[in-house]
């Protein structure tokens, strides 16, 4: 399998990665991941953009140009013939020793960028079905916007719902939803669509972005306001997003069931209203 390294595509035994690498170290980086559909990149300019804007958060300065990194990534789905799938990237601030938490200077170390792809149908059953999550408290840190590969809080959230049978874990601070651990969360109460608003308690969802203009093209009024756990228990639909789920309904959360335990009217438009924008931009999905 090609991966790309350090701006080069070569095979992924090639690649070596230094002990002291700060995201290895101090996991002082960012990523991406974004969906592949017919060989093309979905909404890679977004993806890009949030990227970037992570990087001046952190004073990182990245090793290309928008423009570089959407024919690296393009090229390398060419060389592994992806269809359907994944590119995940991830931009480390690179090697810089003795150990020192404090940022090296830009002389002294030179980014790290690797990316790689999965092929990944999309799971057309799971989106029908649903699933099912749990509710934990928000333990992580205050700047959920940055895309950082700094992950323990939302693996251990993750973790926990797995170790319940459950696919997902919605997290709140101070009884007000936040976010889940790996995907935004939004309700539906009254054909009205409520979601946390971006801000540094969440991260800027691409793909919520995505939905919520295609819902407002068709009529259906987004509100970006916070909401209560109650709220959340109360609401006639229930749907997480992320580049991988798309839009995924909710069917239980602590163990009671949303909308009767089944995909809602409105999730059922917002899915059929998505693919629509996928195929805009990458052709006809089967």
């Amino acid at each position: 399998m090609k991966v790309i390294w350090n701006n080069q595509l070569v095979e992924r035994e090639d690649v070596k990665i230094d002990m002291e690498d700060r995201g290895y170290q101090f996991a002082d980086g960012l990523y991406e991941v974004i969906r592949v559909y017919n060989g093309v990149l979905f909404t890679a300019k977004q993806h890009i953009e949030r990227l970037f804007t992570g990087a001046k958060k952190i004073d990182l300065i990245l090793p290309f140009t928008r423009e570089k990194l959407i024919k690296l990534l393009s090229e390398l789905i060419e060389g592994n013939q992806i269809e359907t799938g994944n590119i995940y990237l991830q931009v480390t601030r690179g090697v810089s020793s003795p150990r020192n938490h404090a940022y090296p200077e830009t002389e002294c170390t030179s980014t790290v960028f690797t990316a790689s792809t999965t092929s990944v149908p999309r799971n057309l059953k799971m989106m029908n079905d649903g699933i099912k999550v749990i509710t934990l408290p928000d333990m992580r840190w205050l700047h959920c916007d940055i895309k950082s590969i700094s992950l323990l809080g939302n693996i251990m959230a993750k973790h926990e719902a797995h170790k319940k049978g459950k696919d997902e874990a919605i997290l709140y601070r101070d009884n007000r939803v936040t976010e889940c651990s790996t995907s935004n969360i939004s309700i539906i109460k009254d054909n009205i669509i409520y979601t946390h608003p971006d801000g540094n308690l969440i991260l800027p969802g691409i793909t919520k972005s995505v939905l919520f203009k295609v819902a407002r093209q068709a009529g259906i009024t987004v509100k970006e306001e916070t909401f209560t756990l109650k709220e959340l228990k109360e609401a006639d639909e229930v749907f997480a997003s992320s580049t991988t789920m798309e839009a995924m309904p909710v069917i239980e959360i602590d163990g009671e069931l949303v909308g009767g335990g089944n995909c809602g009217p409105v999730v059922k438009l917002l899915q059929s209203l998505y693919v629509t924008e996928i195929e805009t931009e990458c052709g006809i999905i089967s």
